[in-house]
């Protein structure tokens, strides 16, 4: 099957080359290509399509004027998996127009080069919406991969502006006309349509975690971690502050990843070498500290709707074999919660509290690394994945046969197929 995977990819030349970092992500560069490598393995083809969504205008760049052509990623994560990223304009008002006129454009052009069976859209920005219609028009199937509520910000609070409201309709026209989908929570998957086929995926444990954790219980260090991206709503300057406030001896806090706010962070950091940080790294690498680790952070602010959005982090820590320290982000399976403590804000003394009882009482010990890897392992992962685009595909063809017999006046016969298991 050849595939379409509309996604705000952000790979290392798009980094380099266009402003991005306050929009950055390092998880979903991770999923898209945790999801994209397992999709190939499974042979099928494979192209990613990125708007390289610029960051938002603010201040005085709301009057910045620049044209970004677009290009293919030379840094492939897969020589077999192309990624092209389409042209962006900074002008206030038009950006998402562009993105979605040029995602649209190039996904047209692809297709009719070598056509696609079916479209993955990662979110649903301006860019992937715009594409959906297109390849509805088509009559491709469209799966949806939900990873943040659509309809609210981080914070669960929703907006009133006229161009946002805009949006939304466009996102909930969209919702309600996708073939299949994939969300991070029980609450996402419920916006979705009860008919269609559907999977909970809240992570994915990669090839590079389960080596890595081979072994590593034995070899555990005294590390707290925090891997992902550097940005104000991750709780990272609470957890740095929680840290000044510990006396650990033997114990060090690691943070790794990139973002608007890492100078802030390392200046926070200043004369405390029990704090080390590891900059961005590639899937090894960060395989390698998270196995190595005792403790995993994800101190992210509390939002007023748990459930509209999870962590990717949060799987990889518990697949490693490594206690997760996390504010509420929604219901959680139980065999995976064993592997959890939650706290019940950010506070800084709140962080400082629950390391410190969780060292004292070696909480640490209760993890749930193999009901992680039994339920968002590559081997689970890849047998949903391929379910659901059978079922989405084969149901978008008895829908073709059944509309073609009706136009010709012939009874079509029936048959039924099973949904993905919840």
């Amino acid at each position: 099957m050849r595939i379409a995977y509309v996604a705000n990819y952000q790979g290392p030349d798009l980094v380099k080359s266009r402003p991005c970092l306050h929009n950055f992500s390092l998880a979903a560069r991770v999923k898209i290509q945790l999801i994209a490598d397992l999709l190939r393995r499974s042979s099928h083809e494979v192209d990613i399509i990125s708007q390289g969504a610029l960051e938002p205008l603010v201040g005085a760049d709301r009057f910045r004027f620049k044209f970004y052509p677009g290009f293919a990623e030379s840094e492939r994560f897969h020589p077999d998996i192309p990624i092209d990223y389409v042209s962006a304009l900074s002008v206030k008002y038009l950006i998402g127009f562009w993105e979605s006129f040029q995602t649209v454009r190039l996904l047209a052009a692809r297709h009719r080069r070598a056509p696609y069976d079916a479209v993955i859209l990662y979110n649903m920005q301006a860019g992937q919406v715009g594409c959906a219609r297109y390849a509805q028009r088509l009559g491709l199937p469209v799966v949806l991969e939900y990873e943040d509520d659509s309809f609210v910000d981080v914070h669960g609070r929703s907006s009133n502006e006229l161009i946002a409201n805009f949006h939304l309709r466009a996102r909930r026209r969209l919702l309600k006309s996708i073939s299949g989908g994939t969300a991070v929570s029980p609450y996402l998957l419920a916006q979705m349509p009860p008919d269609i086929p559907k999977i909970l995926l809240r992570g994915m444990v990669s090839h590079e975690i389960l080596k890595s954790s081979q072994g590593s219980r034995a070899s555990k260090k005294n590390w707290v971690v925090f891997s992902g991206t550097h940005e104000g709503t991750q709780g990272l300057e609470q957890m740095i502050k929680a840290w000044h406030m510990l006396d650990l001896p033997g114990w060090e806090l690691h943070i790794a990843g990139q973002g608007p706010i890492t100078a802030t962070l390392e200046k926070m950091a200043q004369g405390k070498p029990d704090i080390v940080f590891h900059g961005l790294l590639n899937r090894e690498e960060n395989a390698r500290m998270i196995c190595a680790a005792k403790i995993g952070m994800n101190p992210q602010d509390l939002t007023r709707t748990p459930g509209n959005v999870f962590p990717f982090k949060i799987v990889e820590y518990l697949a490693a074999a490594t206690h997760v320290i996390t504010t509420p982000r929604g219901a959680l399976e139980r065999e995976l919660e064993a592997g959890v403590t939650y706290i019940a804000d950010n506070a800084p003394e709140t962080i400082a509290a629950s390391l410190k009882r969780v060292i004292e009482e070696r909480g640490y010990e209760r993890t749930a690394e193999q009901a992680a890897v039994r339920t968002y392992g590559p081997d689970a992962i890849s047998k949903s994945l391929n379910e659901l685009l059978e079922q989405v595909t084969g149901k978008r063809q008895s829908e073709s046969q059944a509309r073609l017999a009706t136009a010709s006046g012939v009874r079509p016969t029936t048959s039924t197929s099973t949904g993905a298991a919840l």
